[in-house]
């Protein structure tokens, strides 16, 4: 295999140290341990492939999650590369201004998204509007906050005939503009339970922080009734699968997976519940019908829009006339996996996708790699 292929280039893996800047006010929250623990399932994956890989350790424990990773800091990528890595995986948050920006196309590669393009389509609001205008289907929704600004509905002024003029009937989804999972969403049934919900989510405070912990402007949308599915969307390139080279020349989707016993309305964060026991892969005749393949072409389109270098995971549900529609854009999809030990029920819902298509945790992570940018 050629050097000067991401395969054969000696690989780092990052994680979230640098805390997102706070953006409209409002900071992404952060995940405990920076997403160490699912990267050290990639970085333990791909060794065990063969792939070289630069770590913290010469020798990491299997156990011990930071043996594997590097701090997205400055100086965690400045050690990463002096140790010689030459694609750096950015299993973080990003957003512009992030020092991976200083070291891209600087003979250095990226599996991940663009950072700027994270910090755009980070917040919920702005990237439904976007696939709205790009002809995907989203649910009714507005902003709203204590005080009307900032294009938000004040929460004490409204009514259920002011929600009806925008599409809106209880029950409603609420939740954060920049999130992480399903931390902070829930589902209000009436004005009280709204007025209750939002001022509560309006005052929380990071605990390490001390900002808002949400900003002051929350999205208040259409409740979905039906079946939830989630797709992850693979960037155009070239791919091995089951032993046979393809090139996809778009956005292409992997097979979607059904989430079930959700937690009044809401599929459960995934730190909390195990994907494994609430998500299932979609059998090739519902994969079939049309309502799944109209869905799944929406998906490519809206990845489209993002411009997405990487796998994204977008949540979907139907409606009541068991047509779809797309809630939710992930740029960071969780990328947790099975091979170190104690993790076997790690599976994340885009390795779960992977298996539709004959992949493996490892095989999905390798076919990551192929996509390393710039090319």
């Amino acid at each position: 295999m050629p050097a000067s292929t991401p395969e054969a280039s000696p690989v780092a893996i990052l994680y979230q140290a640098v805390p997102p800047p706070e953006i409209d006010g409002i900071r992404k929250p952060m995940k405990p341990g920076g997403y160490s623990d699912s990267g050290a399932d990639i970085g333990h994956a791909l060794r065990t492939a063969g792939v070289s890989l630069i770590t913290p350790r010469a020798e990491p424990d299997p156990a011990q999650a930071m043996d594997w990773v590097f701090p997205d800091t400055a100086e965690g990528i400045a050690e990463a590369l002096r140790r010689g890595a030459r694609v750096l995986w950015a299993n973080t948050v990003l957003f512009a201004g992030h020092p991976l920006e200083a070291v891209v196309g600087q003979g250095v590669r990226v599996v991940g998204q663009h950072p700027a393009r994270v910090d755009r389509y980070d917040d919920k609001w702005i990237t439904q509007q976007e696939l709205r205008e790009a002809g995907c289907p989203v649910p009714a929704s507005t902003l709203i906050g204590m005080t009307e600004e900032s294009g938000a509905l004040a929460v004490g002024s409204l009514s259920e005939a002011r929600l009806e003029e925008r599409g809106l009937r209880f029950p409603l989804v609420i939740k954060p503009v920049r999130g992480r999972g399903s931390e902070g969403v829930g589902v209000v049934r009436s004005l009280a339970e709204l007025e209750r919900s939002a001022a509560g989510l309006l005052a929380a405070r990071d605990p390490v922080l001390g900002i808002l912990r949400y900003g002051q402007r929350l999205i208040l949308e259409r409740f979905l009734p039906g079946t939830e599915v989630t797709l992850t969307v693979m960037p155009p390139g070239s791919y091995l699968i089951e032993g046979t080279e393809r090139t996809f020349a778009s956005h292409w989707v992997l097979p979607a997976i059904r989430r079930f016993n959700h937690h009044d309305g809401i599929a459960p964060y995934s730190g909390v519940v195990a994907v494994v026991a609430n998500s299932a892969l979609l059998s090739e005749r519902e994969q079939g019908e049309p309502a799944m393949q109209r869905l799944m072409a929406w998906c490519a389109q809206a990845a489209s829009r993002v411009q997405a270098l990487a796998p994204i995971r977008i949540d979907c549900r139907s409606a009541e006339d068991g047509e779809f529609l797309l809630f939710d854009l992930n740029m960071k999809p969780n990328m947790t996996g099975p091979g170190r030990p104690g993790r076997e029920a790690q599976d994340s819902l885009c390795s779960l996708a992977a298996r539709g298509v004959g992949w493996s945790y490892q095989e999905l992570l390798l076919n990551m790699l192929r996509q390393a940018w710039p090319r």
